[in-house]
């Protein structure tokens, strides 16, 4: 006699209380085991890969990486179930989890609730009725599509970016999608003066920019820039940043949405700049299948942003910044996309 194969469940939530709660309910089923702990979203995203849970239990409001966030990003790269479980999440903070791919929400109460624990063990359970569409892979993007790479950068930046604009200027083929860590205001002077460098045409993006060969778009201070598919063609959205999101721009978030929008397709740098912006997005474009490329230590002005995605084991080619175009050169001439793109006009 086979023994009961059990739900093994991913719980995320930064308090230690609401974690004992729900592993205390969990305890009591049969059919169901903890996976698993993480503290806040980055965390979680990490377990998700070791122990491939078949449902994540999740809280909305942690340190780090939110919620809300955590969605974006791991529907883009490794999609699983998500049971949104909070004791402070409001009403629209639920619609909103749930846009993002929660599967359903069950609301935390103070103290002992057995029907907390009756309606949490329910909602688990129906995770083997929803399991399999949630098996569907991000879809390819279909041709024609223009060669996309995404650029984080902060400390050093603007010289690093214009190093590399002038590097791609022999094939500029790409369409490059840039965020500097900038407030609102210079992301626009900061395109100009990238735009008078020429062959790029280099503008501050907007909603329903269209993306296309020779065209690069920075990432506007104060808000969040996101790829999206309309119909056959990319476009751009310009996004106000969620509530307790460190950068606006973000790193992170432009590479989640090219992960989930390009899967195999998605090609992002990480160069100089403090901190970690950048790291759970090219986490997530590695494992949608794309190509994560780093600046090396010998040119970073500060090592923090690339030594962090390197960290992940998302990087695939660490580079000092002058070989950076090339590999990107390289890579748009293995993607089939032509000798050439566009002219200016």
């Amino acid at each position: 006699m086979s023994a009961l194969k059990k739900v093994r469940v991913l719980v995320i939530d930064d308090s230690a209380r609401n974690r004992q709660a729900i592993r205390q309910a969990l305890a009591n089923a049969q059919d169901l085991e903890v996976a698993g702990y993480a503290g806040d979203g980055d965390e979680g995203l990490k377990l998700v890969h070791m122990l491939e849970p078949d449902v994540i239990t999740l809280d909305l409001e942690m340190p780090r990486l939110d919620g809300f966030a955590f969605l974006r990003l791991l529907r883009s790269s490794a999609p699983t179930p998500v049971l949104v479980v909070s004791s402070h999440a409001h009403r629209s903070d639920v619609f909103k989890a749930m846009e993002l791919g929660a599967y359903d929400f069950v609301s935390k109460a103070d103290g002992a609730d057995s029907h907390f624990e009756e309606e949490l063990l329910e909602k688990v359970r129906a995770v083997e009725l929803i399991r399999a569409p949630m098996r569907r892979h991000v879809a390819e993007t279909p041709p024609p599509a223009p060669f996309v790479v995404g650029i984080g950068a902060s400390t050093g930046g603007p010289g690093a970016i214009q190093r590399m604009i002038e590097g791609l200027a022999v094939d500029p083929n790409a369409c490059l999608l840039i965020v500097q860590h900038m407030p609102p205001g210079f992301t626009t002077a900061f395109a100009e003066r990238l735009d008078r460098l020429g062959p790029f045409a280099v503008r501050e993006a907007a909603d329903g920019d269209v993306l296309g060969p020779g065209k690069a778009f920075i990432a506007p201070g104060g808000k969040q820039l996101q790829v999206k598919r309309n119909g056959t063609q990319l476009e751009l959205e310009t996004v106000d940043p969620l509530p307790g999101e460190r950068h606006a721009p973000s790193v992170d978030r432009l590479f989640a949405s090219m992960a989930e929008v390009l899967g195999s397709r998605a090609v992002a740098v990480v160069l100089t700049g403090m901190g970690n912006d950048g790291a759970t997005g090219a986490w997530a474009i590695a494992h949608a299948g794309g190509m994560v490329l780093a600046e090396s230590k010998e040119t970073a002005v500060i090592f923090g942003m690339p030594g962090e995605a390197i960290a992940t084991g998302a990087v695939k080619k660490v580079l000092p910044l002058h070989e950076l175009p090339g590999a990107l050169l390289a890579l748009g001439r293995e993607a089939g996309r032509g000798p050439r793109g566009p002219s200016r006009g």
